[in-house]
């Protein structure tokens, strides 16, 4: 018998992309490094949650939800999102993370020949499912660390359908203000789909950050993403969710997966957001010191830093950024390397509790001071 090919059935593109490996599970790691507990520094997680509210949901679950389909377009989270926003649950579109949504949009509004625009150094998805799907992805060099409006606009060209901004920007944290946004939009003048990742906008207190949901209003071509993996501390139930025109998620709906959310994701969103005033109130003072402890810490030891909006910081070695990480990982601190967002010898590091946090820089300062010894100076 002939030996199969299965090569020869995949597409270029595919054959050209390289599979993503995802760290291994808590307990391998300890055990490779040597070390009886980890602090996840890596992921952006809120370490305050959940919200009591979903800690008590989850608590009572009745194992008699388990054999039952969920509801396949999370009809009720709809009607709590609607509510909540004053719009319609038309206007939603709810998904297994907010990667889901990403994909869905892509495959609603791109063919092969087409392209997307997006920064180079920003959420890596954009990118990663546009070009595993055939599309162009056009990657604008950020300016000042942040999205340049001017650089993508200039990038557009017939065969452009989203432009995707992160804002803020993960990992740097940066930022459109109003302004600069509403004129963005207006330039795009219609011409493509403008999709606005707000993954991290509950964690910004900055009074000219534009609201998503009031650009929707106002623009007919704007799809707004928001999850609620970071604030709301559900990353390991995979629940988020796009806002757009019901006539543009009516589009995206015809792409989208149904019964992709569980019952508990779905019911525990629709409990994080039924008394969450205090629980992001608590998570943005955890937030704000631990980026004033970073800073300082950086400061003293003449490291350049990013620590802008969002719960993480960035910062610059002086030495590889695989390296930094396998020091901090025999002490139990993992960050994330930042090679592989286009920033050699960056590690992002995320902000939680002041324990850990001082912990961190603890074994930070120790290392460097290492280093530095062994560097010579």
């Amino acid at each position: 018998m002939k030996a199969f090919d299965a090569l020869s059935l995949v597409p270029p593109h595919v054959q050209a992309f390289s599979p993503y490996y995802p760290s291994k599970p808590d307990p391998v790691l300890m055990e490779l490094y040597g070390v009886s507990r980890l602090h996840r520094l890596n992921n952006n997680e809120n370490a305050l949650g959940p919200p009591p509210e979903v800690a008590a949901l989850i608590e009572a679950i009745s194992p008699g939800t388990v054999p039952v389909y969920p509801n396949g377009d999370c009809y009720d989270l709809r009607g709590v999102l609607a509510d909540k926003y004053s719009m319609t649950a038309e206007q939603f579109l709810v998904g297994n993370g907010s990667c889901e949504v990403i994909g869905s949009v892509i495959k609603a509004f791109c063919t092969e020949g087409d392209n997307i625009i997006t920064a180079d150094k920003t959420f890596a998805v954009y990118e990663w499912v546009a070009e595993f799907s055939g599309i162009e992805a056009k990657l604008i060099p950020l300016r000042h660390s942040t999205f340049d409006p001017q650089a993508m606009l200039d990038a557009i060209d017939p065969k452009t359908k989203i432009l995707f901004v992160c804002n803020p920007n993960n990992p740097t944290g940066t930022y459109w203000d109003s302004a600069t946004m509403r004129d963005f939009l207006d330039q795009v003048n219609n011409r493509a789909l403008v999709v606005i990742d707000e993954a991290y906008f509950e964690y910004v207190e900055e009074t000219d950050f534009p609201d998503g949901m009031s650009l929707v209003e106002n623009y007919s071509n704007v799809v707004v993403f928001r999850t609620f993996s970071k604030m709301y501390a559900l990353a390991a139930l995979r629940i988020g969710y796009l806002c757009a025109s019901p006539e543009l998620v009516d589009l995206i709906r015809r792409t989208h997966i149904v019964y992709s959310v569980n019952t508990l994701a779905q019911r525990a969103a629709a409990a994080a957001l039924s008394n969450d005033g205090s629980f992001v109130t608590a998570t943005r003072e955890m937030v704000r010191a631990a980026r004033a402890r970073l800073c300082c810490l950086f400061d003293d030891l003449n490291l350049e830093y990013l620590a802008n909006q969002g719960n993480y910081v960035m910062v610059r070695l002086p030495v590889s950024d695989t390296l930094m990480y396998r020091k901090l990982m025999t002490s139990g601190i993992m960050v994330r390397t930042m090679t592989g967002f286009r920033f050699p010898n960056w590690i992002r590091i995320s902000l939680v509790q002041p324990p850990v946090m001082e912990e961190f820089c603890r074994i930070f300062a120790a290392v460097m001071t290492d280093f530095k010894a062994r560097l010579g100076g």
